[in-house]
């Protein structure tokens, strides 16, 4: 009884051969990948898994507590209205760096490399004009990529469409 593999490779030499294995397959991991659901983010060209908050609960509890965040994650605050907005950093155990869009989700301000807050009183990070939505990222990411004030976001809700 002979036994036939499920799965053969092409049958072409050499590395185009295998080049086209791997773009197939990196095609199905992207594909996959934008199944999952999860809602992302892309600025300047660079896509971040992100959270979402809406709640004032959770929007007041955020990032707190947290010991790291991978490096192609954020958290994204979604208002209802567009208003002056500040942040802090009570309890707040990683730098991050505070964008804030407006509802036309160009950015406004950006508060770069924020640290924790050590001690009480804690200090704001106000946006410059009316936010409505804040993406925190990772301390430091967003001036390595070169976020200046008018770039523009772009939100993809996956598969649970809007907040």
């Amino acid at each position: 009884m002979s036994h036939t593999p499920r799965f053969t490779l092409p049958h072409r030499s050499g590395a185009i051969g295998w080049l086209q294995v791997l773009i197939g397959l990196s095609l199905i991991w992207t594909l996959a990948s934008c199944a999952s659901g999860d809602p992302t983010v892309r600025l300047k060209g660079q896509s971040f898994s992100v959270e979402v908050v809406t709640t004032p609960e959770d929007q007041s509890l955020g990032l707190m507590f947290r010991e790291q965040m991978d490096a192609d994650h954020g958290m994204l605050f979604v208002n209802t209205l567009e208003a002056p907005r500040a942040f802090w950093m009570k309890n707040t155990r990683i730098p991050l760096d505070i964008l804030y869009f407006d509802s036309q989700l160009k950015l406004v301000s950006a508060q770069f490399d924020v640290p924790p807050c050590k001690s009480d009183p804690c200090p704001n990070y106000p946006s410059e004009g009316p936010a409505q939505y804040i993406l925190e990222l990772n301390g430091g990411v967003a001036r390595q990529m070169g976020v200046t004030q008018g770039d523009l976001l772009q939100i993809d809700y996956g598969s649970s469409n809007q907040p």
